[in-house]
């Protein structure tokens, strides 16, 4: 069974900083591309970050450049979403995703995690 468990999300207040965590389970970690999504209350899902097998490519939202740094650990099968000088228009529900690769740039089957909330508010 799989399973993609997020946290470390919380209140914090305008420019200050926060690391988000997805813990998987249940699959082949280094085999799937792993990415942070987030949605807002009335807004659609967008991507803000991911990061390829082994950690060698990322690919942020031009929103977040800059402040926000994703990385993995696929020893501990956990990927992280550091969030810097956080905005107002960051507060949001994050979600983890992780998509299988069959091969660079060809995936298959995803999953998702329960999501966890952030807002920056002062």
């Amino acid at each position: 069974q799989v399973q993609l468990v997020e946290s470390g999300g919380g209140l914090v207040q305008p420019g200050g900083s926060l690391t988000l965590s997805c813990s998987a389970s249940g699959l082949t970690f280094s085999r799937y591309l792993m990415s942070w999504y987030r949605q807002a209350p009335g807004k659609e899902r967008e991507l803000v970050a991911r990061i390829t097998r082994a950690g060698g490519s990322t690919n942020y939202a031009d929103s977040v450049k800059g402040r926000f740094t994703i990385s993995r650990d696929n020893a501990k099968n956990t990927v992280y979403l550091r969030m810097n000088s956080l905005k107002p228009e960051d507060t949001a529900e994050y979600y983890c995703n992780a998509k299988f690769t069959v091969r660079d740039g060809v995936y298959g089957h995803d999953y998702w995690g329960q999501g966890t909330q952030v807002a920056v508010s002062s």
